[in-house]
């Protein structure tokens, strides 16, 4: 007996096909949303005035966010940990010499760089 399953990509707007995934965020919150090309083409549209005036944020070297986390408590490399640690010992402020660095010591150190 032969088994045939077909899994379906439903734009989540009007049940057209859709095309793709589409990501986004704000405020924090990140979403997905599945769309056809054509409501794709809306949404980019409505949002264009505003993509034009903000800034593009890039995500520090070594710096991973994770799932459900905030950048400042997101994973980073050795490197990148060495790094913030020796400025903020170079500015007085409070950093272990392992472990885990403070959200307030790492949005400090991405504020100065």
């Amino acid at each position: 007996m032969a088994k045939r399953i077909v899994e379906s990509f439903v734009d989540d707007l009007d049940g057209s096909p859709a095309e793709r995934t589409t990501k986004f965020a704000l405020d924090g919150e990140r979403y997905e949303i599945d769309l056809s090309g054509a409501n794709r083409e809306k949404l980019e549209k409505a949002l264009a005035p505003y993509i034009i005036k903000a800034r593009k944020v890039i995500q520090p070297r070594g710096i991973r966010a994770g799932r459900g986390s905030s950048r400042s408590s997101a994973a980073m490399s050795r490197e990148k940990s060495a790094e913030i640690r020796q400025w903020a010992k170079a500015h007085g402020l409070p950093v272990s010499e392992r472990g885990r660095i403070s959200a307030s010591v790492i949005e400090q150190y991405e504020a100065a760089h």
